[in-house]
């Protein structure tokens, strides 16, 4: 009994249709042969295997002798189940639960969320109404982590007591403080405060005690962490921490040469911006006497100084990235670490990870070598000094420059013609005076130099993961290793892009993954001979599945690559941490760790790297609004980029920033066309579509919000 042929599904998806599949066939024995067969599958045997094995150790089927798993028929069914998931809040105090197990988010209202906040990882119980399958509906049944118990707010201060009025719209509650933990804050007072015991049945507020007392509300300081910490993040490190990183040797000694791979001879450079200090990359360059020659990333040894358990590891895995805003970086390691020991200045012996590439005169890779190394390296260049001798062939460096850049070239040559996709977002940069407002908002230009360092870090990125994986498989048992996946696309939102890009007179083929892949890469090219279709850029990134951390390795559709983790960057990524210690362990044995274990700091790695993504969001957002606060009624040209119940969201093209046009200000209702791509007046059938060009003119910003209200001028 076959199944119609599916494709290449999804894991979530994929999940789904194997649980099906064993539940209708409770007493038989499945291996992922079995089920490629049945379901009509083009997964891998090894992708379904790792979705069995997922679906077994959440207690949904029994692993068996010989690879087979059955259905676990001592599961608790009921037309109500138990999933874990993050509380996304709405304004109005409601809630959406996020699951990768499930297609649709599940929708909890205000009074069934039991004290859970936004952010926070919750046990979740749900179903599906009868009268509407569309989305289930739960309740929070258990706050299994808080997402952070530190919050900013005003503090008013009363005779027996004070509480904290948070500044988060969706923390519904006040905090309670009692006098002695208010510190030096008074009345009125912009605090941050930190939970001390969270509310219970009988008790609505939680208790707290105020850690910092801020300036005004509204000023660029308290806005700036307020961002930080709402999102999770800790604006100091421990005391612990803090001690450990100063007590630390930052000399190199001769017996810990002697254990390593001496580079030091060998021409090595770093590149990086203008303003950087953490210099976790260096790329070193040598011709060998057999005509080939040798390409080095060497990366930061995080792992030698940040020892696992130390107060400096568990610093380092609670905030898991560097955080950069407009103005500042939050650091995940001490700068004396960051910016000091670890960091690969010029002219000073530095302990690093490497992957050295050897290469033939075809630019074929020929041997592969990792492992720990000590290099120096000769320069540091700016993008834009690399950028100049690349392009005119003088300077010092200049030629291995070139070469290096030719190399990527074909690296990225071969990287797109293996599948990988060419969708880049603009990035935003400000110049800010002596105050820190924004004077100007400009985009930032990637050039050879900028893409010959990436090229170099997905090389190595692609290698260091396909080295575990391919060790596990000639073992034929899988070594837990931090992976960094990119699932395929949401195929009915690529259907509802194609028939809006189809009025625009492109096509975008959503029939396969391959199609939509070569359609994305067709549609980048044809942007830049033809501007309107630029809009359509963005709206194809939302498509697509966000990058994450697992141990489930199903390759990274974005980049076409089978096998890729995060090596590159430890000073700033605690996933390349975990990254390096896991590999060292690999490299002359074999060492499998607690993939339970290994896959829950996953997770937390991923949700921190999307709080930290929406912190610099924030950040560039409340800079924008700073910016236009000062252009109130002033006029400007704008592309519509999409629609809400609300309102036209609206892109200022000068400045970049979006804004909203509320269809309470139109003269008459509106309603969603195309897919959501287009609106109809209903009286007098105006029709407004996604990339058309409007005027509008700034009718209010909200700093605090980071929200800019628009009027549309006739």
């Amino acid at each position: 009994m076959k199944s119609k042929k599916q494709g290449k599904l999804p894991q979530r998806i994929l999940r789904q249709e194997i649980r099906k599949l064993l539940q209708a066939n409770p007493k038989v024995r499945f291996n992922a042969k079995q089920v490629i067969r049945l379901l009509g599958l083009g997964n891998s045997k090894d992708s379904v295997h790792a979705a069995l094995e997922y679906l077994s150790e959440d207690a949904v089927l029994v692993a068996m002798p010989n690879y087979k798993f059955k259905w676990n028929n001592k599961q608790q069914h009921s037309s109500r189940l138990t999933i874990e998931g993050r509380v996304d809040m709405t304004r109005n105090g409601a809630a959406f639960i996020l699951t990768n197990e499930l297609d649709d988010d599940i929708f909890v209202s205000a009074s069934k969320l039991n004290f859970a906040l936004d952010g926070d990882l919750v046990s979740v119980r749900y179903r599906y109404q009868k009268r509407s399958s569309r989305r289930p509906e739960g309740e929070v049944v258990e706050i299994l982590n808080r997402k952070t118990d530190l919050f900013i707010g005003t503090i008013s201060v009363l005779k027996k007591y004070a509480f904290v009025v948070p500044d988060k719209v969706n923390m519904p509650v006040d905090i309670m403080v009692q006098l002695p933990n208010i510190g030096e804050a008074k009345d009125g007072d912009k605090v941050i405060v930190k939970i001390i015991k969270w509310h219970d049945e009988n008790n609505r507020s939680p208790k707290g005690e105020v850690q910092n007392v801020l300036g005004a509300a509204g000023s660029h300081e308290v806005e700036m962490q307020s961002i930080l910490v709402d999102q999770g993040f800790e604006l100091e490190f421990s005391p612990d921490a803090a001690a450990q990183a100063e007590a630390l040797e930052a000399g190199i000694t001769p017996e810990e040469i002697a254990k390593r791979r001496d580079m030091r001879k060998v021409p090595t450079i770093t590149i990086d911006p203008v303003d950087a200090k953490d210099f976790d990359d260096a790329i070193s360059f040598q011709h060998l006497d057999d005509g080939s020659f040798e390409i080095g990333v060497h990366i930061a040894d995080v792992a030698h100084y940040v020892q696992e358990g130390t107060p400096l590891d568990k610093d380092a895995y609670r905030r898991s990235t560097s955080v950069y805003l407009v103005d500042r970086t939050l650091p995940m390691l001490p700068e004396r670490l960051s910016n000091g020991i670890c960091s690969l200045r010029p002219n000073e012996e530095k302990l690093v990870f490497s992957a050295v590439f050897t290469f033939n005169n075809n630019k074929q890779i020929t041997n592969r070598w990792f492992g720990r190394s000590v290099i120096e390296s000769d320069r540091r260049f700016t993008y834009e000094e690399a950028q100049e001798r690349i392009e005119s062939g003088e300077g010092d460096f200049a030629k291995d420059l070139q070469q290096l850049n030719r190399v990527a070239h074909m690296l990225r040559k071969r990287r797109f013609k293996n599948g990988s996709v060419s969708l880049e977002s603009k990035e935003v940069k400000f110049t800010l005076d002596e105050n820190n407002k924004p004077t100007s908002v400009i985009l930032k230009k990637r050039k050879d130099a900028h893409m010959l360092v990436e090229d170099f870090m997905l090389l190595a990125n692609r290698e260091v993961a396909t080295f575990i994986d391919k060790k596990g498989k000639d073992e034929q048992k899988p070594i837990p290793f931090v992976y960094r996946i990119h699932d395929l696309p949401d195929t009915d939102r690529v259907v509802d892009l194609s028939l809006f890009a189809r009025e625009l007179g492109f096509s975008i083929d959503p029939g396969s993954p391959q199609s939509i892949r070569n359609s994305f890469n067709k549609l980048s090219d044809a942007a830049q001979e033809r501007p309107e279709l630029e809009l359509l850029l963005p709206l194809a990134i939302r498509t697509m599945a966000k990058a994450v951390y697992t141990t489930d390795n199903i390759g990274h559709y974005g980049l076409g690559f089978q096998n890729y983790s995060h090596f590159t960057s430890p000073i700033r990524r605690y996933a390349d941490v975990l990254t390096h210690r896991l590999l060292d362990k690999n490299l002359e044995k074999s060492y499998r760790t607690d993939k339970a274990k290994l896959e829950q700091q996953c997770n937390h790695i991923s949700d921190m790297e999307r709080s930290a993504k929406k912190a610099e969001r924030e950040s560039v957002k409340f800079k924008q609004s700073e910016y236009l606060n000062d252009h109130v009624g002033s006029e400007f040209e704008g592309m519509i980029t999409g629609f809400s119940d609300h309102g036209m969201y609206v892109q200022l093209i000068e400045v970049f920033a979006e804004g909203m046009v509320a269809f309470r200000d139109l003269d008459e209702p509106f309603r969603e066309k195309a897919g959501g791509y287009r609106v109809e007046g209903v009286r007098s059938k105006q029709v407004y579509s996604v990339g058309d060009t409007i005027m509008v003119s700034i009718k209010d910003v909200d700093l605090q919000r980071r929200r800019i209200d628009l009027d549309l001028v006739d």
